[in-house]
């Protein structure tokens, strides 16, 4: 990208009227805290340092239904960090977390490797069922994992363990005819992750000289789909097919398609009309590409300025609503949650026939 095009980008930035109607649904003024089992667990967890509302921050969501889902960056004073809560309250108080599935699965989870250790990237599935990846423990020699949680009972249908630990990010679900598949992105290597959910296995790609960061896979009706890469520490956008993971070879070149107008595209959402979104470290704003038609970004969604490396995240709900979270390391408010209407659902589901006249 020129940098005449570039300032023109930010221009528009400058004066930019959202693309989207965003309402916002709650404000966290300054702490973040959780729905603890007693006020004397609390109490406790305050005085021995295992927890410090100060240090929750928030990292990727995920909507199922009436329920909002959470990983939180983990560090000491953060105990859990996969937690759910409402999209409405009747309350003008904004809802604390709630630990997902149960405080069970977290408390006392450093060493203790069928606790989960670090949630990380997420995505719900068309049958309800919510992916998480589980970074591991090292020092406690806990590989990463995969769970899987139908959420209409809320149990552990799968937990597939990897043969490795951490680096793990984001990633995305590919349902076909011939079984799902997630592509994992770890940060900063050179690889993309498959498993394959009927074999219970999972093998690496490896994808030379491009250190993944970001992950998007292209919407259903997309031939041949393809899986969207944003390169760490750079602005460039790269895709593969989605068929170079499947055909038995562990090396994939990846085609560059441009560059974004900023560098560390940290996470990426393809809808189901073939619009792609990212967002970027330390920006305050969201773009978009029209994958149907030449590399063109375009603005979406501004923010007030904020501080911090992950200001933004973002999901599709099941009913064409488009949510982000925006966070703040040092300002207030601290994190606030907004919804818009925008029309389009996941990539994880099919385009309407109206959208596709």
């Amino acid at each position: 990208m020129t940098p005449f095009f570039v300032a023109i980008f930010l221009l528009g930035f400058s004066s930019l009227v959202t693309a989207a109607n965003f309402t916002q649904v709650y404000e966290w003024p300054n702490e973040l805290d959780y729905e603890w089992p007693s006020e004397e667990s609390r109490a406790h967890a305050l005085a021995d340092g295992t927890f410090n509302p100060l240090k929750i921050h928030p990292r990727y969501l995920a909507v199922y239904g009436t329920r909002l889902f959470l990983t939180l960056f983990k560090e000491d004073g953060v105990p859990v960090t996969l937690v759910s809560l409402p999209t409405s309250s009747a309350s003008s108080t904004p809802p604390k977390f709630t630990p997902f599935p149960s405080w069970d699965f977290h408390l006392n989870g450093s060493g203790n490797c069928d606790k989960i250790q670090q949630a990380e990237g997420m995505e719900v599935d068309s049958d309800g069922r919510l992916w998480v990846l589980d970074q591991g423990n090292s020092d406690s020699n806990c590989s990463s994992k995969l769970w899987i949680f139908n959420l209409n009972n809320n149990e552990t249908e799968l937990i597939h363990r990897f043969s490795f630990d951490e680096y793990f990010h984001d990633l995305v679900l590919d349902e076909t005819a011939n079984g799902t598949f997630a592509y994992v992105a770890r940060w900063m290597e050179s690889h993309v992750v498959v498993f394959s959910l009927e074999r219970n296995e999972s093998w690496i790609v490896h994808t030379p000289e491009v250190q993944v960061n970001s992950i998007a896979l292209s919407f259903k009706d997309q031939e041949p789909r393809q899986l969207y890469l944003g390169r760490s520490g750079y602005q460039e956008l790269y895709s593969i097919p989605v068929a170079a993971l499947h055909n038995g070879n562990r090396t994939t070149e990846p085609r560059l398609i441009e560059n974004w107008a900023a560098h560390n595209s940290y996470r990426m959402l393809m809808d189901n009309h073939g619009t792609l979104y990212s967002a970027f470290m330390y920006e305050n704003y969201t773009s978009t590409w029209n994958t149907s038609q030449p590399f063109l970004e375009q603005p979406f969604h501004q923010v007030a300025e904020v501080r911090s490396s992950w200001p933004l995240t973002f999901a599709f709900d099941q009913n064409g609503t488009f949510w982000t979270a925006a966070y703040n390391d040092v300002r207030i408010p601290k994190f606030r949650l907004l919804k818009a209407s925008v029309g389009a659902k996941s990539y994880i589901f099919e385009a309407s026939p109206e959208s596709r006249e």
